[in-house]
């Protein structure tokens, strides 16, 4: 999953969600266990948790798989133990990197992060090094209505507490919220009619950097995939800019 909505719209249009499903089970599998552990196996009392169960149903993950998770995370069942930490590393172009990671085998897990970004063009580096350029945020993306309907909407996500809306994309209105207010914009917004694609909590960047060279943008997003495909990351976040007009001329 990535990092800021604009990656994860584009890998929609790409997409690359049907392929990568058993993967990304695997990925809120993990986030379920976890949030159960820490906060017990009941959503109504564990925001973490209902936010996790939330993004599974939308993925269309089975009610068993969600079940079991929970168990394995309260002790009901056996399972693995994952331990959550924060990766941080420079991507081709300067471009900065915050990975949140789930593993059972942090030497294992570093290992393998260090490799990839070093094979991508990029280097694996020091806590704190690129944290401080991110800010976490809850991003609503809703899919854009036509003429008056979208003023309505952005007006409507304001007066519930939108810190601000992104409509430079003619299909996707990006909403930004403080992460405390996510579920009542999102509520607000559907009760409104609003077809929401993803909500959740995630790192944006401060400032941005812009890629305007397609061969840095294509090594950029090659990097991304190949973070996001390992089972240990459950989140990549960058401060990319990549325009439209050179997204579109890559094939990744």
């Amino acid at each position: 999953m990535s990092g800021h909505s604009k990656w994860a719209n584009i890998k929609n249009r790409k997409a690359k969600v049907d392929e990568k499903r058993g993967r990304l089970f695997t990925k809120i599998g993990r986030e379920i266990i976890i949030a159960a552990r820490m906060g017990g196996g009941d959503p109504e009392g564990n925001p973490r948790l209902k936010a996790a169960i939330a993004r599974a149903k939308e993925v269309n993950m089975p009610n068993d798989n969600i079940q079991r998770a929970i168990m394995r995370g309260t002790g009901e069942l056996e399972g693995v133990t994952y331990e959550e930490m924060v990766y941080e590393g420079y991507g081709p172009g300067g471009v900065a990197m915050l990975l949140n990671i789930a593993t059972d085998n942090r030497n294992r897990t570093a290992s393998e992060i260090r490799y990839i970004f070093s094979r991508g063009g990029g280097n694996l580096g020091e806590s704190g090094c690129v944290a401080w350029m991110f800010n976490p945020k809850g991003v609503i993306s809703v899919e854009v209505p036509a003429g008056e309907a979208r003023e309505e909407l952005i007006l409507q996500a304001i007066e519930a507490g939108a810190e601000d809306v992104d409509d430079s994309d003619a299909e996707v209105l990006e909403i930004k919220t403080a992460p405390a207010d996510l579920d009542q914009v999102k509520d607000a917004l559907q009760g409104a009619g609003a077809v929401i694609s993803s909500a959740e909590v995630e790192m944006v960047p401060q400032t941005t950097v812009s890629i305007e060279d397609p061969e840095t943008a294509a090594r950029v997003m090659r990097l991304v995939d190949r973070l996001e495909d390992h089972d240990d990351v459950q989140a990549v976040y960058t401060n990319a800019d990549i325009p439209a007009a050179i997204m579109e001329q890559l094939d990744i």
